[in-house]
């Protein structure tokens, strides 16, 4: 990015001296106020209007790639403080060790082997005096 920066840089210088060579010889009147009138080089024109633009453009760029250095080395400093900080979460600090229970109790009553019965599905109407097919409740039939 370096050489890119570089060679755009000679280009700009190149035809900034180009230009001058051949724009030297006429003089330029410039009235700047009523009473204010200036004699230039056209040259002397071109460097001008061009640091009107850029410099201002620059220092802003200067100016926010400050603010966001300042940005990163803040928040690198708040990650370097928080990963040497050790975390004690709330449920570890208040819950003291227990020790390991050796074995299930045992309930007073055995399980039972059978399951409950069933209970009739409310969705299904069996009341059809024909004597058809059940049908879910909600579809037409």
């Amino acid at each position: 990015m370096q050489i890119i920066r570089t060679i755009l840089w000679v280009l700009l210088l190149a035809g900034l001296i180009l230009f001058s060579v051949v724009n030297w010889d006429p003089t330029v009147t410039v009235r700047i106020w009523q009473g204010l009138v200036v004699d230039t080089k056209i040259p002397a024109i071109v460097l001008v209007s061009f640091a009107i633009g850029f410099v201002p453009m620059w220092l802003v760029y200067r100016a926010s790639k400050w603010q966001l250095k300042r940005k990163i080395a803040s928040l690198e400093s708040a990650v370097r403080t928080a990963a040497a900080t050790p975390v004690v979460s709330d449920t570890q600090a208040e819950t003291p060790l227990r020790a390991p229970m050796s074995q299930p109790t045992q309930s007073a009553e055995p399980l039972s082997q059978t399951a409950p019965a069933p209970e009739p599905n409310p969705s299904l109407s069996s009341d059809d005096p024909d004597g058809n097919e059940p049908t879910p409740r909600g579809t037409l039939g």
